[in-house]
């Protein structure tokens, strides 16, 4: 029973879904690093928010670590080059709290250009500050974006409706995509010197790290007041507190800082600074969010499948008509893997149809995952599958053929084997519709064996004397005939493994040239 250590609180639905799903879940709260070092010996998956941090000599004590799940967006706490290195899926939590996100910035927005807490403050403590505290309205004034996914789309769409101008600063944004939002992209220095506000949606990486400094704060528009449910770290909190206090920006409203959690910081003491602590995705709605989408990531990674909020897989995007084809290629190369007696050096995987006109990154990475899952004892998972074929010589070639009029198929060959399929039906079944070059339409199952012979009369008659005899029960079977009409191929599916010995009494017929056992784990 796989074990998933728990060291924050997540949401009982999503463990509920994971103990249902017949996982141990092992919620141990408040781990100091040393006891995590030890709690994290013998766990498969480890489920984390934002305070455990997930260090290399975290990673390099666990011993059947597959994923780390992060209820939530940012990684932060998380090495995940460490965890790469040591072939550890890490997943996230993006869409979770990216409305609660956006609402939070515009409650923000709003309490910063209106002074609501501080307003509040002086009343409670029994002064009637009126006129000190008067602000300003957002109609007609100009909202600065810097960062336009998916939070900063959601405070677009809701500032509109106060009447702002947008313009964002997102060099991986197109200006067709932020035209759509009503939004005008800009450099950033142009931002600071056009916005009477500022809000701030991006990652925290090195290259944002102090992004809203001492030297672009000296660029800004006089009055520009600066609203952070990002991350810290990317406004310098001294740099910030001082222009605030000497007037040159009008002020700021943050939810998160360099240091976490803190009750010190320069902004604490500033008048016009609002703060809040790390708010943006505290809502009731956010956490079951996250911990269902967590908990089903963590599920689908411990079940070998593909994980669409992986963050260190080199294909985590897939389209909705490739997505069935994964499992498939995965099937299919471990069907190739016993196939053939050894993998050859040079593998091609091949995809036909309109499923070759997206990325098809992720699929190559499920038949490399399905081909070498037998033929090692390191667990292949989609983050180390690349990497362990490398290491074993092996040449992944892709080839797509994007036409309109091919039907959907995923092909694996190499050597002198081949092996296609494609997907059956509205429940999307699995069909086996070539092996070796002979065309065939069955359904492949996790028994299975090969045979070719010469095309003569009696031969499955044979065949399924030979596994009777050796009380073999035989569940499905399909003919497939080469194209010269000379050589047939028998797929036969059984209820259980066909041992070696009844391969060698198949083996002793003279019209059988080639056969071969699959069984598909």
């Amino acid at each position: 029973m796989p074990r998933i250590l728990v060291t924050e609180s997540i949401a009982e639905t999503g463990l509920d879904e994971l103990r249902s799903a017949g996982h141990e879940v092992d919620v141990r709260l408040g781990l100091e690093p040393a006891e995590l070092v030890e709690a994290i010996v013998g766990a498969d998956a480890l489920i984390i928010r934002s305070s455990t941090q997930v260090t290399a000599e975290v990673l390099a004590a666990a011993d059947r670590l597959v994923v780390v799940g992060r209820a939530g967006i940012g990684l932060d706490n998380v090495d995940v080059a460490a965890a790469t290195n040591a072939g550890v899926m890490v997943a996230n939590a993006p869409e979770s709290n990216s409305l609660s996100a956006a609402e939070h910035t515009m409650a923000l927005l709003l309490a910063q250009a209106r002074n609501v807490p501080q307003a509040h403050a002086a009343l409670v403590e029994g002064r009637w500050e009126r006129s000190k505290w008067e602000g300003v309205e957002l109609a007609d004034k100009t909202l600065g974006i810097v960062g336009l996914g998916r939070i900063g789309s959601l405070v677009a769409q809701r500032a509109a409706s106060f009447g702002l101008r947008l313009i964002a600063h997102d060099p991986f944004v197109s200006p067709e995509a932020a035209k759509k939002l009503n939004v005008e992209l800009v450099d950033l220095e142009t931002l600071v010197q056009q916005a009477d506000f500022l809000t701030l949606h991006l990652a925290k990486t090195p290259e944002t790290a102090g992004l809203i400094g001492k030297d672009l704060l000296a660029k800004a528009k006089p009055g520009l007041r600066i609203i952070n449910v990002a991350r810290g770290g990317i406004v310098d909190e001294a740099a910030l507190a001082e222009a605030a206090r000497e007037g040159r920006i009008g002020g700021a409203a943050v939810d998160v800082f360099d240091v976490e959690p803190t009750t010190e910081s320069p902004l604490f003491d500033v008048p016009n600074i609002v703060v809040t602590p790390h708010l943006g995705a505290s809502t009731r709605e956010a956490q079951d969010k996250a911990g269902v989408t967590i908990a089903e990531q963590v599920g689908l990674a411990l079940a070998g499948e593909f994980v669409p909020h992986a963050v260190n897989v080199d294909a985590a995007e897939v389209s909705e008509l490739l997505r069935p084809f994964v499992p498939l290629a995965e099937h299919l190369g471990a069907i190739f893997a016993g196939l053939v007696e050894r993998i050859p050096s040079t593998v091609d995987v091949e995809l036909r149809g309109a499923i070759a006109k997206d990325d098809t990154r992720i699929a190559v990475l499920a038949a490399i995952k399905g081909l070498l899952s037998s033929h090692t004892d390191v667990p292949v998972s989609y983050v180390n599958a690349l990497e362990l074929a490398d290491e074993r010589g092996l040449e992944i070639r892709t080839i797509t053929a994007p036409a309109q009029d091919h039907v959907n198929v995923v092909r694996i060959s190499g050597g002198e084997h081949s092996v296609a399929g494609r997907l059956s039906g509205l429940d999307e079944t699995h069909r086996i519709s070539e092996l070796d070059d002979h065309a065939l339409d069955i359904k492949p199952s996790d028994n299975m064996v090969i045979v070719r012979n010469h095309d003569e009369p009696g031969m499955v008659g044979v065949v399924g004397a030979t596994l009777g005899d050796a009380g073999v029960n035989i569940s499905n079977m399909h003919i497939g005939e080469s194209g010269d009409g000379v050589e047939a191929l028998m797929v036969v599916c059984t209820d259980g493994p066909v041992s070696a010995q009844v391969q060698d009494a198949l083996r002793g017929n003279d019209h059988v040239r080639f056969v071969r056992a699959i069984t598909v784990v």
